[in-house]
């Protein structure tokens, strides 16, 4: 599976548990006071370090 498709499929899950699913705000509540340029700073690094550990364990296993 190339990064860019594992990419997509997390940020898809982890928008649909904040936007969707969490309508409570129990799993997303410590986030409540963050701006929504922390919030995009947050998702966008998360999404940085999901990709470089895909990537580094593909290397590692696959090569």
């Amino acid at each position: 599976m190339s990064p860019l498709i594992a990419l997509l499929i997390i940020v898809v899950a982890l928008l649909a548990d904040y936007f969707w699913f969490d309508v409570d705000k129990k799993r997303w509540g410590w986030m409540k006071n963050w701006s929504k340029f922390h919030k995009g700073l947050f998702f966008s690094g998360f999404a940085v370090v999901t990709v470089l550990v895909y990537v580094g364990l593909s290397i590692k296993y696959f090569n």
